[in-house]
C-alpha cells in the first residue's frame, strides 16, 4: 500500500490496533486494511517473585501499556506526519490463565498469580478427578480452589475473577468478557453449548457448599464471546488508560480479549480443524485443533481450550523455553564487555544459536534442564536450571548451545508423545511463531527434530500475538459473513511466505537419544530441588 493511502486510513480511522501483554514484553500493533502492519511499539516488563509467587504489578500493567501505545504513536507520527487519534477497531490479549480475584467494588484482594505458579498442585488433581477432565494447575478454578484449600481469607470477599486480558478490557470498555479461547483457560467449556460446562459448574457448587460462601462460581467467571462478535466500545476512561495524553478517541468497538494461545492460533493461520502451531519463547505450547474429542482424559500433560470462535484443541504446555538460555546469553554478553568487546543482543543470539547446527545429533552427551519453574509434566513443582555432563561427553559451545535449544522443548515433546502415539491425531500443518524461532532455520530444525514432523514458519509470524488480536480485531470489522478460518485463509494468508524444514532421520535419533537422558536425569533435578532450598 503506499504512502499516501496508508496516510488516508490512519486519517480517516481505518486501521486496526493490537495490545498483548506478553511475559516478558508488552507490544503493540498497528495493521491497515489490508492487514499488514504499519507501526508498532514495545515495552519490556518482568514479572516478580513475590513471597513465593510470580506476579506483576496492575500498576505496571498501565505504566506498560502507556509507554508501549506512546511508542507507537511516536512511530505513526514519524514514519507518516499524521497523528493517531482513532481506529476502526482494537483488541486486548495477554498471557492465559492465572488468577486475578476482585471484590464486588472492584478492589484486588491479592497480588496476581500467573500462569507460571505451580502451587495448585492439590487443587488441580482433585478438580480433575471431580471432572474426569484435565484441570491443569496455572488454570484459574485451580488458584481459587487451591485458595478454598489453603482457608485463604480472601475468598469471602470474591466479587469477580479474570484473567489478565479480561481485566485490561474491562478498565477499557467497563465490560467483564472474554473471549472464549481465553475462558476456556479459566473453567472448562462446553464447545458445543458454547458455555461453561454446567454439570461441572453444579458439581464445583456441591463440592464447595458446606463453606457457605455468599457467590457462586458462575456468577464471578466473566461471560464470553467467540471471534467477530463486538465486545465493547473504548470509553472515555478507558482512552485515559491507553493515552493519558487524551489524544486518542473513545468509542472504538474492540473484539472479546483473547489469551495468547488463541493470538497465537490466528497469527499462524491455524484455526481450522487438523492445524496446529507451536508457540516457542518464555513458554512453549502446542496447539492441535481436533477433529474429535480425545478418547481420555490426560491430566497433567494434555490441556483442553479452544480456538477463538470455538473449536475443541488439544493443548500440551511447557512453563519454560527460552527464559534459561537467555540467561545464558547475558552471561556471554558480560564475557564479551569483559574483554573489551560488545555486539548487538541479535547479532549476539545469532552468531551462537547458529553454533547449535554444528553440534552433534544428540548435544554431545550433555544433559541442560531450563526449568526457571516447575514443569507438571515431569512432577516438578520449583524450577532449579542445571547444566551436567560426565567427562567423557564432548564439551563444545555448539553442542552446549544444541543442549540448552533441546532442553527447552523437552516438555513438550512427552506432551505430543500422546496425541501422536496414544491418540492418533492426524494434522495437516505445524506452523511456528515466537522468538524460539527468530534466528532463522535454528528453531525451526530444533523443533522439527522434537516433534519428528516437518515445521513451517510464515514470513509474518514474528509479528506474534499482538498482530493475532489485531487480526482478530480486522475480523470484528471485515469479516463479510465469512467463518474466521475462510477469512484468515483469503483475506490474510491467501499469499503468505512460508519457509519449511523438514527433520532427517539423524536429526529425530539425536534428539529421540536426548530425550532418553533428560527423562533418566529427572532426579537429579528432584535432588537439587531438595538440597538447594
Amino acid at each position: 500500500m503506499d504512502q499516501k493511502r496508508l496516510i488516508q486510513e490512519i486519517q480517516e480511522g481505518q486501521t486496526v490496533l493490537g495490545i498483548e501483554l506478553g511475559s516478558t514484553r508488552i507490544k503493540a500493533i498497528l495493521i491497515n486494511s489490508e492487514n499488514e502492519v504499519i507501526a508498532q511499539g514495545g515495552h519490556d516488563w518482568e514479572n516478580t517473585l513475590l513471597d513465593g509467587i510470580w506476579t506483576y504489578a496492575l500498576d505496571d500493567v498501565w505504566k506498560g501499556i502507556s509507554s508501549c501505545f506512546a511508542e507507537l504513536k511516536a512511530e505513526v507520527r514519524s514514519k507518516y506526519g499524521v497523528p493517531l487519534k482513532r481506529t476502526k477497531a482494537m483488541g486486548v490479549s495477554a498471557m492465559m490463565h492465572g488468577y486475578l480475584a476482585f471484590d464486588k467494588e472492584g478492589e484486588l484482594l491479592v497480588p496476581f498469580r500467573t500462569w507460571r505458579n505451580t502451587m495448585t498442585s492439590a487443587a488441580a488433581e482433585q478438580l480433575s478427578e471431580l471432572f474426569d477432565y484435565p484441570v491443569p494447575e496455572r488454570w484459574s478454578i485451580s488458584h481459587l480452589y487451591q485458595a478454598i484449600l489453603n482457608q485463604e481469607p480472601h475468598v469471602k470477599k470474591l466479587g469477580y475473577l479474570t484473567t489478565l486480558a479480561g481485566y485490561v478490557h474491562y478498565k477499557l470498555t467497563g465490560n467483564r468478557v472474554l473471549g472464549i479461547g481465553d475462558a476456556s483457560g479459566m473453567f472448562p467449556v462446553d464447545t458445543e453449548a458454547q458455555c461453561y460446562d454446567r454439570s461441572m459448574l453444579a458439581k464445583f457448587a456441591e463440592k464447595v457448599a458446606s463453606y457457605k460462601y455468599a457467590w457462586n462460581l458462575e456468577e464471578l467467571l466473566p461471560s464470553f464471546l467467540n471471534a467477530g462478535e463486538t465486545a465493547g466500545t473504548l470509553t472515555k476512561e478507558g482512552a485515559q488508560w491507553l493515552d493519558p495524553s487524551g489524544e486518542f478517541e473513545a468509542g472504538i468497538p474492540l473484539c472479546p480479549p483473547e489469551g495468547d494461545a488463541g493470538t497465537g492460533m490466528v497469527a499462524t493461520n491455524s484455526v481450522a480443524k487438523r492445524t496446529g502451531n507451536v508457540s516457542a519463547g518464555t513458554s512453549v505450547f502446542a496447539m492441535i485443533v481436533l477433529e474429535k474429542p480425545l478418547s481420555k482424559s490426560y491430566n497433567k500433560f494434555i490441556d483442553l481450550v479452544t480456538t477463538p470462535d470455538g473449536s475443541l484443541v488439544a493443548m500440551a504446555h511447557g512453563n519454560n523455553c527460552t527464559g534459561e538460555y537467555d540467561h545464558w546469553m547475558r552471561l556471554f554478553s558480560e564475557v564479551l564487555d569483559t574483554v573489551g568487546f560488545s555486539m548487538k543482543k541479535g547479532a549476539l543470539y545469532d552468531k551462537l544459536l547458529y553454533k547449535a547446527l554444528e553440534g552433534d545429533p544428540d548435544c554431545g552427551g550433555l544433559l541442560s534442564y531450563n526449568y526457571l519453574s516447575g514443569e507438571t509434566m515431569t512432577d516438578l513443582n520449583e524450577g532449579r536450571p542445571l547444566f551436567v555432563r560426565e567427562t567423557k561427553n564432548s564439551f563444545t559451545l555448539a553442542n552446549f548451545m544444541r543442549s540448552q535449544l533441546f532442553t527447552a522443548l523437552g516438555v513438550l515433546r512427552i506432551g505430543m508423545d500422546i496425541l501422536f502415539e496414544e491418540e492418533h491425531v492426524k494434522i495437516d500443518s505445524i506452523n511456528g511463531h515466537g522468538g524460539f524461532f527468530k534466528t532463522a532455520e535454528v528453531g525451526q530444525k530444533m523443533m522439527a527434530s522434537a516433534l519428528h514432523t516437518p515445521i513451517s514458519t510464515l514470513k509474518t509470524a514474528g509479528e506474534g500475538g499482538a498482530w493475532g488480536i489485531a487480526l482478530l480485531a480486522s475480523y470484528l470489522g471485515h469479516k463479510k459473513n465469512k467463518s474466521l478460518a475462510d477469512y484468515l485463509s483469503t483475506e490474510v494468508f491467501a499469499n503468505a511466505e512460508k519457509s519449511t524444514i523438514a527433520p532427517t532421520k539423524e536429526d529425530i535419533e539425536g534428539f529421540n537419544l536426548f530425550l532418553k537422558r533428560y527423562k533418566d536425569g529427572l532426579p537429579i533435578l528432584r535432588a537439587a530441588i531438595n538440597a538447594l532450598d
